[in-house]
């Protein structure tokens, strides 16, 4: 490394965040600039550690020693060369991803871990910045055609590696814009849409094809797709959201989170004036305590609700590991995100028994304090007696998170089995039980993680240029059996 003592010199450092009056203000993302000096100390905070345990953290096998080391010797197109080597879109991940790899860090055993996740931002932004990525034009076209379902990060990511290949590569969204979640579920102030723009018109000059607007089984039949191309992948994600049966839950200002978070993707877009489904002024529960959660509470504020609670069924995690969850597994501790910090108040250990209303519209949420128990190794939450409690609200955002993919013509037509979990069934190639269909990303996995999405799209790939050309020296980081690491 190229300084082995950089951990001992310099404490853990992150940009500061814009002001919350301030940056409430706007849908711009939340960070300031960090000085570029500091972040060469922070890279150096690297430690020579002999096993990286944070290249296993990382499901895209990312080289972050690597990386960090060119970034400290101030070698920026080399560490976006190392950077780019195992991960199609890092300014994707460096913003979104929860940063499993810092989990693992060898620092975080003592220590506060390396800023793995600034690091690998800080490279992708500065090599757009200077003009180094550029499209990877295939030197041969195969002849072969591959139709991707879906434009998540899972499916974007299948479709970059199998361009690259040679093969032609159309993508399938059935919204008005390429981005799936990218797009419509992450609000602006996580990450401006700029990012995915570009990266999307690198795509373009490389070779995929975009066709948007197209529900396949609907308006494309899946016959015709069949015909149209050698191979498929479906990566459509796993976008049935888990729903809350409740009295009350047919009352109007009850929403599915993913009903509610587009529309003020839409309103940045220039598409809407004003979000169809609106806070301005409203009382706003939230149940789910999770990231979509907390993009729905960023959203909310920056509308202008009165008030805004965030529901988590859980406890309150500890502010550091317990001892029953130790280095290097995911930390379970308690985090405040950006938007926790702008306002509202996070509510643990509760649960929703009953949505009350008038004139067919919620008002109210009764509720109740649960206790974790467990009886046979297996969870369940008990009611705490006496602790029934209405909050008021006249916009209730469910984000419990999503149940597997839909059923659909799509999955009717192919014929494609299920598994247990109800995700497409798949084998260690990521085949699904109908010839020549592919799945990955949540669609295969269930509900998980932007670098497993990208991770399992670039193994796919591999998966289906071996299909289609025989053989192939596309990286296969992760197969469809890898444990997860959270």
């Amino acid at each position: 490394m190229g300084d082995a003592r950089g951990f001992l010199k310099h404490d853990r450092q992150l940009p500061d965040r814009r002001s919350v009056p301030v940056r409430l203000r706007d849908w711009r993302e939340v960070y300031e600039p960090f000085p570029e000096e500091t972040l060469r100390e922070q890279a150096g905070r690297c430690m020579d550690c002999g096993i990286p345990f944070c290249n296993d953290g990382c499901p895209l096998g990312n080289l972050i020693p690597d990386w960090n080391d060119l970034v400290y010797q101030d070698h920026w197109r080399e560490a976006s060369d190392r950077l780019h080597a195992t991960n199609n879109f890092p300014e994707f991940t460096g913003r979104l991803c929860p940063a499993p790899c810092e989990g693992s860090c060898v620092l975080g055993i003592n220590e506060p871990p390396v800023t793995i996740k600034q690091v690998e931002v800080s490279i992708v932004d500065r090599a757009w910045a200077e003009g180094w990525i550029t499209p990877l034009v295939p030197a041969e076209n195969t002849g072969r055609r591959v139709a991707v379902v879906g434009s998540g990060p899972a499916g974007l990511a299948a479709a970059q590696q199998l361009t690259r290949a040679g093969h032609v590569v159309v993508v399938f969204e059935r919204t008005d814009r390429i981005g799936g979640l990218l797009r419509y579920g992450i609000p602006e102030f996580k990450m401006e849409k700029r990012h995915l723009d570009r990266r999307l018109a690198q795509m373009e000059a490389e070779g995929t094809e975009f066709r948007t607007n197209t529900t396949v089984g609907v308006d494309l039949p899946v016959e015709q797709l069949r015909a149209d191309y050698d191979a498929v992948v479906l990566a459509c994600g796993a976008t049935q959201s888990r729903d809350l049966p409740i009295p009350g839950r047919d009352l109007a200002g009850v929403h599915q989170a993913m009903d509610y978070l587009p529309g003020s993707n839409r309103v940045q877009e220039g598409d809407e004036l004003k979000a169809p489904i609106d806070a301005e002024g409203c009382d706003v529960v939230i149940i789910g305590g999770g990231d979509t959660g907390a993009d729905c509470l960023g959203t909310a504020l920056r509308q202008g609700a009165r008030t805004v609670h965030q529901f988590e069924i859980m406890p309150r995690p500890p502010d550091e590991r317990s001892d029953g969850n130790p280095w290097p597994t995911w930390p379970m501790v308690y985090r405040v995100s950006s938007a926790h910090e702008e306002g509202g108040e996070r509510v643990f250990a509760i649960e929703t028994s009953e949505f009350i209303g008038s004139d067919g519209r919620v008002t109210t949420l009764r509720t109740h304090s649960v206790e974790q128990v467990f009886v046979d190794g297996r969870m369940s939450f008990s009611p705490v007696a006496g602790s029934v409690q209405d909050f008021p609200a006249d916009l209730v955002l469910l984000a419990m998170g999503f149940t597997g993919p839909e059923r659909n013509e799509l999955l009717e037509g192919l014929g494609v089995d299920l598994d247990q979990r109800g995700n497409v069934k798949r084998d260690e190639s990521f085949r699904t039980t109908a010839q020549d269909v592919f799945v990955c990303g949540d669609m295969g996995r269930g509900q998980s993680l932007i670098v497993w999405a990208i991770a399992e799209g670039r193994s796919c790939a591999a998966a289906v240029d071996r299909l289609l050309s025989g053989s192939t020296q596309l990286p296969a980081p992760v197969t469809p059996t890898s444990a997860p690491r959270r």
